[in-house]
């Protein structure tokens, strides 16, 4: 790994490491103050994740606030040795967003589609939402490789050329950026 590599790795351990102070300081007492900079930092991301799980700006908005009430109630329970408080959060929003669905009427939820006969289609779609988050999770050089990759299409030569860099960076990049969603994607609880 590079040394670019290693400076953004260190970058997000220590906001993690700050995430987790801050979600022990709630647990502690200092609600105020550490929830509402984790609400600077994650509201507008939980709102948009609301919104394309639930398809409803209402529901988006009592996702956020059931999240954080949650979040909140939770504090306590945090375990950093387990995972981030990124993912903790989402899982917490996860579920939230499957509850809040299951609260609408039956009418309203067949906007999303009857289930598969082999699975259920709203957790395909938290499924989906949840590698989205993951991958807006990784660092830009390694979304964007991923991207131009798989979204894009584009071969190795072609995202170097795009990109003005070796193709070898390129693959180094890839491998990296594949490692790297993989972890997050476990710390959802995605696997396969």
């Amino acid at each position: 790994m590079d040394a670019a590599h290693e400076t953004v790795t260190d970058l997000a351990a220590g906001a993690d490491a700050h995430e987790a102070r801050l979600l022990q300081r709630a647990a502690n007492g200092d609600h105020d103050a550490a929830m509402g900079e984790l609400y600077d930092r994650y509201g507008r991301r939980l709102y948009g994740y609301g919104l394309r799980a639930l398809s409803d700006p209402g529901l988006a908005e009592d996702l956020v606030q059931e999240t954080f009430v949650r979040l909140w109630r939770a504090a306590g329970r945090f375990d950093a040795g387990r995972g981030t408080v990124r993912a903790y959060l989402f899982t917490i929003a996860r579920n939230a967003a499957i509850d809040l669905h299951r609260r609408r009427p039956k009418h309203e939820r067949a906007e999303l589609g009857d289930p598969p006969a082999e699975g259920n289609a709203f957790e395909a779609l938290v499924t989906r939402l949840a590698v989205r988050d993951a991958v807006e999770a990784l660092p830009d050089d390694f979304r964007e490789v991923l991207e131009l990759s798989y979204d894009q299409e584009l071969s190795h030569a072609q995202i170097a050329e795009r990109l003005e860099m070796p193709v070898g960076t390129v693959k180094s990049r890839t491998f990296y950026a594949m490692r790297a969603l993989k972890t997050q994607l476990t710390l959802r609880g995605v696997h396969g």
